[in-house]
């Protein structure tokens, strides 16, 4: 039998799961550029990654990055709650014969067959209430192998609630402590059409 604790985080990914879905039913999707967005290409202008690096896309919804990075030879892995977003990603790789992996799961509870050598987070963050992001830290560090690249962008809105939710950069390195990451800096910032902007840092995990 579930403990309450399970069921209760059973419970929680059920809810996330219809949230998320409902927004993409509803076409609902304000955030999606409908391409890959600038940080995927200032990540690739200062990565360390070869050809060949299995890069998680946590938070993917219709997944540009995805089929992206995977025309230019990396093994991207997308992975989003909501099934009608994975549906369209899995039948765009199809129809592109593009070596990739996208998978239907809670970002709080799955886990890789194995250690990747990247994470590409844009959009998750900043999508889940503050009070899960120790969770989704511990998440992040699981899933990379040491000396792996978190690429970080992290949303600045300038105000209270979300999602999106600021991630004031002070908050951040409490998030990330210098313990568990290596920071860099060196990737720059994305401008949003509606005044918001993401600070992109690159962590290295230790």
């Amino acid at each position: 039998m579930q403990n309450s604790e399970e069921s209760s985080a059973d419970n929680a990914a059920l809810d996330a799961e219809a949230d998320w879905e409902s927004r993409y039913q509803e076409g609902s999707t304000r955030w999606d550029r409908g391409g890959p967005s600038p940080s995927l290409e200032a990540w690739l202008a200062v990565t360390d990654l070869a050809n060949g690096s299995r890069i998680v896309v946590p938070g993917c919804g219709f997944g540009h990055e995805v089929p992206a990075l995977a025309r230019l030879g990396y093994y991207p892995i997308g992975l989003d709650v909501a099934p009608t977003p994975v549906r369209h990603l899995r039948e765009q790789l199809e129809r592109e014969g593009l070596e990739a992996e996208v998978v239907q799961a809670d970002m709080l509870a799955w886990q890789p067959e194995m250690p990747v050598d990247g994470v590409y987070e844009q959009t998750s963050l900043c999508a889940i209430p503050p009070e899960q992001w120790p969770a989704y830290e511990q998440q992040l560090h699981a899933w990379l192998r040491p000396g792996g690249e978190l690429f970080a962008c992290f949303m600045q809105t300038g105000g209270e609630g979300g999602p999106p939710f600021h991630c004031e950069i002070a908050d951040m390195r409490a998030l990330f402590p210098d313990s568990r990451w290596e920071w860099h800096n060196d990737a720059g910032r994305t401008e949003h059409t509606n005044g918001k902007f993401e600070l992109l840092h690159r962590l290295i995990r230790r």
